[in-house]
């Protein structure tokens, strides 16, 4: 029996687990352990695949920072179960200088959502909010985002995507940039490129909202930057557009 001890007692996620059960069972039937009752590794059933659950979920957690864990563990077991794209982000974000807090949108939760709601094409309003919510995100940055689209109870998701990138920076170059950077099926750090149609739909959405480049203007840009993108098998990177020099949009 003491050779089983040490066997436990070195293992301390054994003798953790051990203590735990044992103090379970029996303070439901009023009887208190003995201080030094003790397990053997034999007693103790761990499910095969609970280990690797459990360090997959730790590293989820680590990389996504969830201002609230518990709401977000409950949106991450319940994607798991389901089948689900999870609700992690692909890497640690670190805050810039400019941040004051944490809590909002950023690139990393964007792109998480854009995963989850762009293969809909027309989300509803619901799960959208059900979705902002297992990020837990602030409900005002949503419903501010909502009001400047004029978004009904559906919503087209590439929109809100555009609307969510301006609420990211500011100015269309830098909403583009920022766009390219979660669309594209580039690896990190390469150039980001994205289908020309899909960054037209993009640009002229967004100078919806802006309102001081006329249409023949926008026509002009477009078929000057089309021949670029012709050159380059379709696709536009930032460094085609990075020279527009666009005003603020709305806040």
């Amino acid at each position: 029996m003491k050779g089983k001890r040490e066997n436990i007692e070195s293992n301390p996620e054994l003798y953790s687990i051990a203590v735990a059960t044992f103090w379970s069972e029996n303070s439901l039937s009023g009887v208190m352990p003995l201080p030094d009752t003790m397990f053997c590794a034999q007693q103790i059933n761990i499910p095969t695949e609970l280990p690797d659950i459990l360090k997959q979920f730790t590293k989820a957690a680590i990389r996504t920072q969830p201002h609230d864990v518990l709401q977000w563990s409950a949106a991450y077991f319940s994607s798991l179960a389901s089948g689900e794209t999870l609700p992690v982000k692909e890497r640690l974000e670190m805050p810039v200088a400019t941040q004051k807090t944490d809590t909002g949108l950023t690139p990393g939760l964007l792109k998480i959502l854009h995963k989850q709601l762009s293969p809909k094409g027309t989300v509803e309003k619901a799960e959208l909010e059900q979705r902002w919510k297992e990020l837990c995100l602030p409900k005002e940055q949503l419903n501010s985002i909502i009001e400047l689209g004029n978004f009904g109870t559906s919503i087209v998701w590439i929109e809100f995507f555009a609307l969510g990138c301006s609420a990211l920076n500011g100015t269309i170059t830098t909403s583009l940039k920022c766009a390219c950077e979660i669309l594209t099926a580039d690896p990190e750090g390469g150039a980001a490129r994205i289908p020309f149609e899909t960054f037209t739909f993009l640009f002229t959405y967004l100078n919806k909202f802006d309102g001081e480049m006329p249409q023949d203007q926008i026509d002009s840009y477009l078929n000057s930057l089309e021949e670029e993108a012709k050159q380059q098998f379709g696709m536009v990177q930032p460094s085609n557009f990075t020279g527009l020099n666009r005003p603020k949009l709305p806040n």
